[in-house]
């Protein structure tokens, strides 16, 4: 039996279509639509194609989109000033600045220049410490929520489940194990010098793949029925490869998510998702 491959581009159309209905409650309720403001910085191709599908999905939901675009020359303080005004802004709900910045732009003085309640990204270490804390509706990474979203959607049963997550970054590894912990599943990060890789793997309810080698993760570390999630996203050859091994990992997975068309498009749904929900926080409404 194959696994169901899970369409994260209908997921993520579906999620659109409802915060597109929600902004529409707020506008007939009086409020403004929520607003993104992205800077980007740079003249990193891939940078700009994914701010492009951003800009998109954000005008098809009703959010307003505003790009900024710095010259490539800019320095750290010149960008700072920049995300400040954003921040001080009072029309601006969500904030993300596109990574990587140039080599010169010390990124990390730039990032701590946006607020909590503006953090569109959830990359800021205030909203990291509520989301290790298990507080409920917490700012987080858009790919570690399209990861937990994928798993509701299919009805995957994540409460006491185990979960082996491949990948320790601050962006999509630390973020998706502390998640899935507070959604009641047990939870193992594993990384390149763990011993038994494999073996460890083979024991996952749910198996996440985030480590950005193509195709490392094959048959061998899968156990039957297991959802496997494929965070990765290198380009090989002219095509975007994840990091499964899906012509080896599919005929044992009960669930698997592809490489393009999987988590890719429910990063910017939650992305925007998250600019909603920052928009009624400031604008004191309820949570949704």
């Amino acid at each position: 039996m194959s696994a169901v491959i899970v369409d994260g581009k209908a997921v993520a159309a579906e999620l659109r279509a409802e915060l597109a209905e929600r902004i529409v409650e707020m506008s007939a309720g009086g409020e403004v639509p929520p607003s993104l403001a992205v800077v980007l910085c740079g003249d990193d191709p891939a940078s700009a194609i994914y701010v492009r599908n951003k800009g998109r999905a954000a005008e098809r939901a009703g959010v307003r989109f505003e790009l900024h675009r710095p010259s490539g020359e800019s320095s750290t303080a010149e960008l700072v000033d920049l995300v400040r005004s954003l921040d001080a802004d009072a029309g601006v709900d969500g904030i993300l600045v596109q990574l990587p910045l140039p080599p010169q732009i010390d990124a990390a003085a730039v990032m701590a220049c946006i607020s909590p309640e503006k953090d569109a990204d959830g990359f800021h270490p205030y909203n990291f410490g509520l989301l290790a804390e298990g507080h409920p509706g917490v700012v987080a990474p858009g790919t570690p929520l399209g990861c937990m979203e994928l798993l509701r959607r299919s009805q995957f049963e994540i409460r006491g489940s185990r979960a082996v997550v491949i990948g320790r970054s601050a962006i999509v590894g630390r973020p998706l194990a502390l998640l899935l912990t507070n959604a009641d599943a047990t939870v193992t990060i594993c990384h390149s010098r763990t011993p038994d890789l494999a073996g460890v793997c083979r024991e996952a309810d749910i198996l996440v793949a985030a480590i950005g080698r193509p195709r490392m993760v094959d048959a061998s570390y899968v156990k039957p029925g297991a959802f496997v999630i494929d965070v990765g996203t290198t380009p090989r050859d002219g095509v975007v490869v994840g990091d499964v091994d899906r012509e080896s990992v599919e005929p044992v997975a009960g669930w698997l998510t592809p490489v393009p068309g999987g988590v890719g498009p429910m990063t910017i749904a939650m992305l925007l998702r998250t600019t909603v929900a920052l928009a009624r926080a400031r604008r004191g409404l309820a949570p949704e």
